[in-house]
């Protein structure tokens, strides 16, 4: 089986020969374990978001399967244990709300169970950030499998995908442009897999980024979800975090600040979700790595389109994957890289990328010929967003981020809603749509509420975007100039809170500024005026992440949990 270099963790509870021992090792017997397999090998929880209601990881029980191959070949024991799954798709009023829920859950789990070492498997869009950040708080050696995109999308012989094109088309439905039979049937046509959005979503976003961290083997982000070469690369995983354990190369050895600033740049290079800037900040603070939001704008403002993937490009996941995946990608990019971090696979990331060729210049291209010249994340700030805010130039209408309009502004998501399509609203294509009350605290969770459905009457004259704001999120699959994540959020006195129907706002993103233009004086008679939001703090988890849920610019985790707990746990349970 190899040598283990120390006592593991896990022979707490199976090495003992009293009655503690027996205890464990007995009641774990009743699945028909034999005696041999608490002989001190390391024990690999496997941590499973399976959900029936999550499609894009319905079909995780199969690849732990794959992953227990891995493990038991190399000489460990897999364990898989369940954890809450937040299905992007499905759960409300946001799946956001419960990704601290998930974290929680996640480094209880670990830390009150002999385990060893842990494979995260999770897929949909908080899955996998929670999770993370959750085993971060532990810190075993730790290895994520990502349940894996979706096959392209298909509908009238042209590929579309999943969430880019659900808005396009409920926009061409709204201005008359796709009957309501080409709706449904556009419907059935989307979703051909299990499988992660297609397109570079949250979810892809974030595997994406998992690979960058060196915390996944490689093609993690792209081999389609049902293909056979994920479950070959979850039979590997099987087989590395045993070899992890036996090392004793715990998560914290590969988080580094050089591992966050490969992400940052990565993320950007692909086009990546605006949401990942707050999981990548929440992790961060996980394991003590000093990241601000700054540093998103600062280590890859100027990074340019690599990944020509919608929303900001034109093809799907698994073309991305065909054309050489993400180490084609930062081959091409590693220049801006550090090259001699290590990763999981027990390779630098640069032995892990070398040779990596790529296969279709139309999907991936180099940095000296772009998609386009602008990517990444800009961080915004002025006198509504003095913590600041973001927009992802990359998916916005470049004559659109220098603008100036007068605010329409809707105080609660179903203020927007109701009067959205109004066809007495006040409101041209050069007003500027403003939502409030979309934070952390006040929604709450933050949701995916930022890319603002467009005025029905304005559709019908041919206008397809305009700068919106508000201190909501967008989905990664979501396009438009959009300004996200104001902080600090107006449910708790954000001066965004502060804007009126009819106010100027100036946006000039290229200056990272955004800005209400109306004096100071006024702005304090309105704050004098405007009476605190009060929460509903009484009961059950929302009253907990209400009481301590932190700002957008600092990752929306629960103030308790910032740093970590460690693994050792003393108490017997007997």
């Amino acid at each position: 089986m190899g040598d283990t270099p120390k006592k593991l963790r896990s022979a707490h509870s199976y090495g003992k020969l009293d009655r503690d021992g027996f205890i464990h090792r007995s009641w774990m017997k009743a699945q028909g374990y034999p005696a041999d397999a608490f002989d001190g090998r390391p024990v690999i929880g496997i941590c499973n978001t399976w959900s029936e209601i999550t499609p894009c990881n319905s079909h995780m029980r199969e690849l732990a399967d794959y992953v227990k191959r891995g493990v038991w070949e190399a000489g460990g024991l897999p364990l898989e244990f369940p954890a809450m799954s937040l299905g992007e798709t499905q759960m409300r009023p946001t799946a956001m709300l419960f990704r601290n829920l998930l974290a929680m859950e996640v480094e209880e789990s670990i830390r009150g169970n002999p385990i060893d070492g842990v494979v995260l498997l999770g897929g949909c869009d908080k899955t996998t950030p929670g999770q993370i950040m959750g085993a971060a708080s532990v810190d075993l050696p730790t290895i994520v499998v990502s349940s894996g995109p979706m096959l392209n999308g298909k509908f009238r012989g042209r590929d579309i995908g999943s969430g880019t094109d659900v808005w396009k088309f409920s926009e061409a439905v709204r201005a008359g442009e796709m009957t309501q039979d080409e709706f449904m049937a556009a419907e059935s046509g989307m979703s051909r897999s299990r499988g992660t959005c297609n397109t570079m979503g949250s979810a892809s976003s974030f595997a994406a980024i998992s690979e960058a961290l060196g915390v996944s083997l490689k093609y993690n982000a792209t081999i389609p979800a049902v293909d056979a070469n994920r479950q070959a690369m979850s039979h590997a995983t099987g087989r590395r975090i045993v070899e992890l354990v036996r090392q004793d190369k715990r998560l914290s050895h590969f988080l580094t600040r050089e591992a966050f600033e490969n992400a940052i740049r990565v993320h950007a290079a692909i086009g990546g979700s605006t949401n990942s800037v707050i999981h990548l900040l929440a992790l961060a603070g996980r394991v003590g790595v000093e990241l601000t939001l700054d540093d998103f704008d600062r280590l890859a403002g100027d990074m340019p389109l690599l990944a020509n993937i919608m929303p900001s490009g034109k093809y799907l996941m698994e073309d991305l994957h065909y054309a050489g995946g993400m180490p084609a990608l930062m081959s091409a990019m590693a220049e801006k890289l550090h090259l001699g971090v290590e990763t999981v696979s027990g390779m630098t990331l640069g032995e892990q990328i070398a040779g990596a060729e790529i296969y279709n210049p139309e999907v991936i291209a180099t940095p000296d010929q772009p998609f386009k010249e602008r990517s990444g994340i800009w961080v915004l700030r002025g006198n509504i967003a003095p913590d600041g805010a973001i927009i992802k130039p990359s998916a916005a209408s470049p004559n659109l981020l220098k603008h100036r309009g007068k605010a329409v502004v809707f105080e609660t998501i179903e203020d927007f809603k109701e009067r959205i399509d109004d066809p007495d609203l006040e409101v041209d294509a050069n007003s500027i749509l403003v939502l409030k009350g979309c934070g952390p605290k006040g929604y709450p969770g933050m949701p995916e509420v930022g890319n603002m459905p467009l005025p029905q009457k304005l559709l019908a004259q041919g206008v397809t975007d305009m700068v919106r704001i508000s201190d909501a999120r967008m989905s990664g699959t979501a396009f438009g100039t959009v300004v996200l994540h104001t902080s600090p959020e107006t449910s708790i006195g954000g001066p965004l809170g502060l804007v009126e129907t009819g106010d100027e706002i100036e946006l000039d993103a290229e200056a990272r500024s955004v800005n209400l233009l109306v004096s100071d004086e006024e702005l304090a008679r309105r704050a004098a005026l405007r009476p605190p939001e009060a929460f509903d703090t009484t009961r059950g988890y929302v009253a907990l992440h209400r009481r301590h849920v932190m700002q957008a610019h600092l990752g929306a985790d629960l103030d308790f949990l910032v740093g970590s707990s460690g693994a050792e746990v003393k108490r017997e349970s007997h």
